[in-house]
C-alpha cells in the first residue's frame, strides 16, 4: 500500500510547500498542495507541524571508528601522524569482521537517527581484511536497510595484495541501488611506488576514495620521496579515475585542483574533524575558482550532517574573514553536489521530492516562529533546526527505517550487543582497559 504523507510543510532545497502532501511507495508518486490531495485508500501519515525533506547523504565516513568512543588510551600526540600513531593505527590493526559488523550495526542506527540513509565509508581492518566490506553492507544495507558505498584502505600497514583483491572483488560484485563498491587508498605516505602499480594493474575503472593533503605532512611526504605532489603522483599512475574521492584536500594547490577538474574527481570536506585533529580546514573559495565538486563528509567523527553543514558555514566565515564571500546559497550547492554524487554512484535519484524520485525521505517536527516560504526556508533549516536534527520518521525507498524516533527491535538489540565486541577491542588495544 502506497504511503501519503498530508498537511506537511515540504521543502527539498528547491522546491517548497506550505501546506502539502507526498504520495510514494518505492519511488514518490505525486507531490503537491492539500487542496489537490484526493485519498486513494493510502496509509496516512499526518505531518501537521512536521517538515519533509529528503533524507541525507554522508560523503565520508569511517565506520570502524566507532568503537573509539570513550576508549581509554596513551594519547600525547604532537603532529597528525602522531594521531595516526598512537590512536588510529593501534586501534584499526585489531578490528575483525565481527567488530567490523557490530561497527557497522552502531554507525547506521545513529547516522539514520539523524536523518543520514546513504553512507560512503573508507575502512581500515587489520586482523580481517578478506570479508570486511561484506561484512559492512551485511550491517548497514541488509540489516539496517540503509544505502551504502564501502571501500578498504589499501596502505603499505597491511597485506597489499589481499586489501587490493578485496576492494576489487567487492567492486565488481556490487553494483545496484543499495551498495557500491570503490577502491580504496588510505593516502600517499603509507602507499610506496610498487603499491600504487599493483594498485593500478587491478584498478580497471574503478573510482578511488582516497585520503590527500588532509595534513601538510602528507605533502612534504610526497614532496620529500618522490618530488611531486601528492595528486601529480597518484595522476602520473594513472589512478584519478571520474568520480574519485579526493578526501580533506586541505594542502593541495592549483595545479592539482585544475587535475582534479580535468579527471571529473570530486573532494570531500569534513571539517569537524580537520578542526578536531588541528590540521587546518579546507579553502572552499579555492575549490570553488578551480571549478571542483565539493561534497560533505563527516569523517566518522560523528553521526550527524547538520553538524558539518554548521562547521562549514561558520567556520568558512572564520577562515575568510568575512560574512560574505561563504553563503547559505553556496552551502546548499554542496549539499545538492553531495545528492549529485550519491546519484551517479548509485544509479538512484534522491535530494529532490519530485514524481519518480526514489522515496529517501524524513519527517522533523518543526513549528516556524516566523513566516516560512520557498524564499528562506532554507535558513529556517539552518538556524532553525539544523543544531538539533531528529526527524521521527526516515524513509529509504518508501521503506520505514525510523518510526516514531525508533528502529526496529532487531537493529536496536544488535546495538547493545556491540558493546561486548567494543570491550574485547579494547582489550586488544590497550590490555590495561576494564
Amino acid at each position: 500500500m502506497a504511503k501519503a504523507i498530508i498537511n506537511a510543510k515540504i521543502y527539498d532545497f528547491e522546491n517548497f510547500f506550505e501546506n502539502g502532501f507526498v504520495i510514494f511507495d518505492e519511488k514518490i508518486i505525486d507531490i503537491g498542495d492539500m487542496s489537490q490531495f484526493i485519498n486513494n485508500d493510502y496509509e496516512i501519515l499526518d505531518g501537521k507541524d512536521m517538515m519533509v525533506m529528503p533524507s541525507l547523504v554522508c560523503g565520508h565516513s569511517h565506520i570502524y571508528s566507532t568503537f573509539a568512543r570513550g576508549m581509554s588510551i596513551t594519547f600525547d600526540p604532537k603532529d597528525f601522524q602522531d594521531i595516526l600513531d598512537q590512536l588510529w593505527w593501534k586501534l584499526d590493526k585489531e578490528i575483525d569482521n565481527i567488530m567490523t559488523y557490530y561497527s557497522g550495526i552502531v554507525s547506521a542506527v545513529d547516522l539514520m537517527k539523524n536523518g543520514v540513509t546513504t553512507i560512503i565509508d573508507h575502512h581500515a581492518s587489520g586482523s580481517d581484511i578478506t570479508n570486511s566490506l561484506e561484512s559492512l553492507r551485511k550491517a548497514v544495507v541488509t540489516d539496517a536497510g540503509l544505502r551504502g558505498a564501502f571501500a578498504f584502505e589499501v596502505s603499505d600497514r597491511f597485506p597489499i595484495n589481499e586489501a587490493i583483491e578485496e576492494n576489487r572483488i567487492f567492486y565488481e560484485e556490487n553494483q545496484t541501488k543499495k551498495t557500491r563498491g570503490l577502491f580504496g587508498l588510505h593516502a600517499g605516505m603509507s602507499l610506496s611506488e610498487t603499491t600504487l602499480k599493483l594498485v593500478k594493474k587491478s584498478l580497471t575503472n574503478a573510482p578511488i576514495h582516497i585520503h590527500a593533503a588532509e595534513s601538510e605532512l602528507d605533502e612534504f611526504d610526497s614532496l620529500k620521496k618522490y618530488n611531486e605532489r601528492i595528486i601529480h603522483r597518484l595522476n602520473r599512475h594513472g589512478l584519478i579515475h571520474p568520480n574519485s574521492i579526493i578526501a580533506h584536500a586541505i594542502y593541495l594547490d592549483d595545479d592539482e585542483l585544475q587535475i582534479l577538474k580535468e579527471k571529473h574527481a570530486v573532494i570531500v570536506v569534513n571539517f569537524s574533524s580537520n578542526m578536531n585533529n588541528a590540521v587546518g580546514i579546507p579553502n572552499l573559495k579555492r575549490f570553488r575558482e578551480n571549478g571542483v565538486r565539493v561534497i560533505i563528509g563527516n569523517d566518522g567523527i560523528s553521526s550527524s550532517m547538520t553538524t558539518e553543514y554548521l562547521m562549514i558555514y561558520y567556520q568558512t566565515h572564520l577562515f575568510d574573514q568575512k560574512p560574505q564571500t561563504f553563503g547559505l546559497n553556496d552551502l546548499k550547492k554542496m549539499i545538492d553536489d553531495t545528492y549529485s554524487y550519491a546519484n551517479d554512484l548509485f544509479g538512484i535519484n534522491i535530494g529532490r521530492i519530485k514524481k519518480g524520485y526514489d522515496a529517501d525521505l524524513l519527517m522533523i517536527p518543526y513549528i516556524e516562529p516566523t513566516p516560512i516560504s520557498s524564499k528562506n526556508a532554507f535558513g529556517h533549516l539552518f538556524f532553525g533546526m539544523f543544531n538539533s536534527f531528529k526527524p521521527m520518521h526516515v524513509f529509504v525507498g518508501g521503506k520505514f527505517v525510523v518510526h516514531n524516533y525508533q528502529v526496529s527491535p532487531k537493529l536496536n538489540t544488535l546495538y547493545q550487543e556491540a558493546k561486548h565486541q567494543a570491550k574485547k577491542l579494547w582489550n586488544k588495544v590497550n590490555k590495561e582497559v576494564d
